[in-house]
């Protein structure tokens, strides 16, 4: 069985246990078998494959990169045969190396190693070929090898994260969908700012995305191509619309759908079609969110008297209830790997992050508002963004670890809400 050089400690019913200390991590520079001119540029291309994993990995609660420094340069060979005790006297426990080697063909080879430094042994290796101007994706995915490998956990460095864009204030506050890789580089905005815009959702592999749009003067769910940049209602009725949310094989889409006076939850296929009801409450029914193996929702509703989570099958059947708190919980989503469904607490004056078990079990609050709403997961199940307002109402996004570490703000160049965390890209 493989050794795990980070000891696992998450929630387990309350958010006040004592984080462990992260595994230090030694990151070299990717070194080149190339020479001349050429190795040098594939030099340069290193380094900077090397800044962001250390970057990647430094944003984790389970790990701590030593800062890159260039005179750490190694021979290619070492790549396969570490002077482990340099690493040791760093006081680092893990350590990455790799390479990279350009090809006849106009393409780079990318190799990445990960070792366990006390031990002396190899943990995990894996290749890329890729374009030249995909070496920044290849950096995150051997970020997500060696997070892999040292935690157990899914990497969640090569993926994207969808959110509202807000500038300006007041009513001149303009919202856009906007999508970007998780360190925020390459940054899109998907929708032109001339309507309210609301919770953009990733499709699994972050090829498609379901908002809100208000464009027409009432709440209409709409459906975008990321690559061809097509866009079409989800429903052709003219129906208030809402709260999306893909299915885990990208197949379907559950939303909310307004039926005179109450909302219910609804099924459609995401390539269209007609929409299947699930349920048939009198009151407010809405976000609705897949287990990761697609065969249950959860999802809110006030039918008890207030706002509280309740889980029910994929069809509508076994609908219960799983919270029972004084003040009102909202937006579920659940975890990628199945063991926690998030949600927002709404109580007198303040928002809240929490996190619940699928049986109701185990329920921890993670932040301490007061503005704290929107919470999304990362692929490792790990991690959290959510979004948080100050008095003025103005939105940022933040990240927080479920081992009970403080959160941490996303550095962005605006104001942000509603933030997706998608799945690996592929």
């Amino acid at each position: 069985m493989k050794r795990l050089l980070y000891p696992l400690l998450l929630v387990s019913g309350m958010a006040s246990a004592q984080p462990a200390a992260p595994t230090v991590i030694a990151i070299p520079p990717l070194t080149s078998p190339d020479s001349g001119a050429r190795g040098n540029e594939m030099l340069a291309v290193g380094w900077e494959a090397t800044e962001v994993i250390a970057a990647d990995l430094g944003q984790t609660a389970e790990l701590a990169p030593l800062k890159p420094n260039r005179d750490d340069y190694y021979a290619y060979p070492e790549v396969t045969a570490p002077t482990f005790s340099k690493w040791r006297s760093t006081g680092a426990k893990a350590l990455v190396m790799g390479f990279v080697q350009s090809r006849s063909d106009g393409r780079l080879t990318f190799g990445c190693y990960v070792y366990d430094v006390d031990r002396g042994r190899e943990l995990a290796r894996k290749g890329f070929v890729i374009a030249p101007s995909e070496w920044r994706r290849a950096a995150h995915k051997c970020s997500g090898v060696a997070y892999t490998a040292l935690t157990g956990a899914p990497g969640m460095f090569d993926t994207r994260i969808a959110y509202v864009a807000e500038s300006g204030s007041g009513e001149g506050r303009m919202r856009r969908v906007a999508v970007m890789d998780s360190d925020g580089e390459n940054l899109r905005y998907l929708t032109n700012g001339t309507s309210i815009v609301l919770t953009p959702r990733l499709a699994p592999k972050a090829q498609q995305l379901a908002y809100v749009s208000y464009a027409d003067g009432r709440p209409s769910v709409r459906v975008l191509d990321l690559a061809l940049g097509k866009e079409r209602p989800l429903i052709a009725t003219g129906a208030m619309s809402f709260a999306p949310r893909y299915s885990p094989d990208g197949s379907k889409i559950v939303f909310s759908m307004m039926t005179g006076d109450s909302s219910n939850i609804y099924v459609v296929d995401a390539a269209g079609g007609l929409p299947r009801r699930l349920t048939t409450s009198p009151g407010v029914d809405t976000d609705p969110s897949f287990s990761p193996d697609g065969s249950r929702i959860a999802f809110e509703s006030d039918r008890g008297g207030s706002q509280q989570l309740y889980v029910m099958n994929a069809d509508g059947s076994g609908q219960r209830r799983i919270s029972f708190g004084n003040t009102a919980y909202a937006a579920p989503v659940w975890s990628p790997d199945g063991s926690w469904i998030a949600f927002s607490q709404r109580g007198p004056g303040t928002r809240r992050i929490g996190v619940i078990r699928p049986d109701g079990t185990g329920e921890a609050i993670l932040t301490t508002g007061p503005g704290d709403e929107s919470p999304s997961w990362a692929a490792s199940s790990r991690a959290l963004l959510f979004q948080r307002s100050d008095t003025s109402g103005r939105s940022t996004l933040w990240r927080i670890a479920l081992d009970g570490t403080e959160p941490k703000p996303v550095t962005l160049s605006q104001g942000a809400s509603d933030p997706d965390w998608s799945g690996a890209m592929d």
